[in-house]
């Protein structure tokens, strides 16, 4: 990590230091977390963070819940894209089960997974230009976010807290309509994103304000266990989805964005590219869906996913797979697993002990935006507290996901 200015101390009687709260509810933290910093001015000597606020024991609670009733606690880690946290949790009890995925539920999660990874990236990278002064940027790429969950809609019915998915794949096949949206969403948003790049790729105001500032160095990212776009903004191309495939990622063709420096600007363009590449995926995903028998979004697996309310009211093997499943008189195996995907701040893992019971025996996520926050206030040593804001912006730190 490189400052241009040294870094000053107390030893000097006449220089008086200023302790200065940022956060836990300041508006420019994006979140409810506290830095209580030393500042000589406008620089910060030294800072420590405080987490916690908003901690809800999510891996306590899902100890006493069914496996699929653990959903509503992975939709509230990162909220900003909360189906890759469901798809991720439900990979995990797959595992588990070893359930196999058909293709087509596979290519049907990886849309809404990197479309949860566009919404993502919009957010991080509108709130960067809005850190930095610019409004229109934010105001103008925001309205696909919006689009996005406009599809969340038609595909499960919810919008930012999703629920989307099931243990064995989707509550529901996509419609016509959840089909006519995304393609829309595919010719339009290539067009918004190009501007937006326009807008600030080059913008000299936008490049004084990020390059060059908060750099940090592979080695560095590394040891404090960085992932995500964070850790490819300094060079290494670690991504989960290339290094660990799941749902079927190894059938696509897709490049992993890098950077050089790790500073902001680096965070800002990964990101950029991240959703050329998603949007990339999506279109191959679309046409291999046509090559897919119609029909299928779960697998064949009647001891762990629910029947729909039409099977269970007029089946009688529906109904009592859904009253088994429902009063937990299915065990499932004694076991140890890990799985992880690529979220949209890097690697999110789900540790999962089961003693052979309905519940988790220990449960345990693998937070990126938790170790990625670790190095927040060690790299402001010697910041301005301007640069501060927007280093905290470009990290993209999810409160929810923080705390868990």
């Amino acid at each position: 990590m490189k400052h241009n200015q040294p870094i000053y101390t107390d030893n000097d009687p006449q220089n008086e230091l200023v302790t200065l709260n940022l956060g836990p509810t300041h508006p420019a933290t994006h979140g409810v977390f506290q830095n209580v910093l030393q500042l000589d001015g406008e620089r910060i000597v030294s800072g420590v963070s405080t987490i916690g606020y908003i901690h809800r024991a999510f891996e306590k609670i899902a100890e006493h819940r069914p496996f699929y009733q653990i959903t509503p606690l992975t939709d509230r880690l990162n909220y900003c894209s909360s189906p890759i946290n469901n798809m991720g949790w439900h990979m995990t009890v797959e595992k588990l089960l070893n359930i196999q995925i058909p293709k087509r539920v596979d290519y049907l999660r990886v849309i809404i997974m990197e479309l949860a990874r566009i919404s993502d990236h919009i957010i991080c990278n509108t709130i960067i230009a809005q850190d930095t002064g610019a409004t229109t940027t934010f105001l103008y790429l925001f309205q696909f976010r919006e689009h996005i969950y406009e599809i969340y809609e038609e595909v499960c019915g919810a919008r930012l807290t999703t629920n989307v998915g099931r243990i064995g794949g989707l509550e529901r096949d996509f419609n016509e309509i959840a089909f006519a949206k995304i393609n829309k969403f595919l010719k339009e948003f290539p067009i918004a994103l190009r501007e937006f790049e326009s807008l600030l790729n080059r913008n000299r105001i936008f490049i004084d304000r990020t390059a060059g500032v908060a750099e940090v160095t592979q080695e560095t990212a590394l040891s404090f266990g960085w992932t995500g776009p964070l850790l490819r903004a300094t060079g290494v191309d670690y991504d989960v989805r290339v290094s660990e495939p799941y749902s079927s990622y190894q059938d696509f063709d897709f490049e992993i964005p890098v950077g050089t420096s790790g500073d902001i600007y680096d965070r800002y363009l990964v990101r950029n590219e991240e959703m050329w590449q998603s949007v990339r995926i999506i279109e191959q995903a679309m046409e291999k869906l046509k090559s897919e028998p119609k029909g299928i979004f779960h697998a064949d697996v009647p001891e762990f996913y629910l029947p729909g309310k039409e099977e269970v009211y007029n089946n009688m093997e529906a109904l009592i797979y859904h009253f088994k499943i429902v009063m937990g008189e299915i065990d499932a195996p004694k076991a140890e697993v890990y799985h992880a995907v690529e979220g949209g701040n890097g690697e999110l893992g789900f540790y999962l002990i089961n003693d052979g019971g309905r519940t988790p025996y220990r449960l345990h996520f693998r937070r990126p935006s938790f170790i990625n926050y670790s190095m927040f206030a060690k790299m402001s040593e010697g910041m301005l507290l301007s640069d501060a804001i927007i280093n905290m912006s470009s990290m993209n730190i999810i409160a929810g996901e923080l705390d868990a």
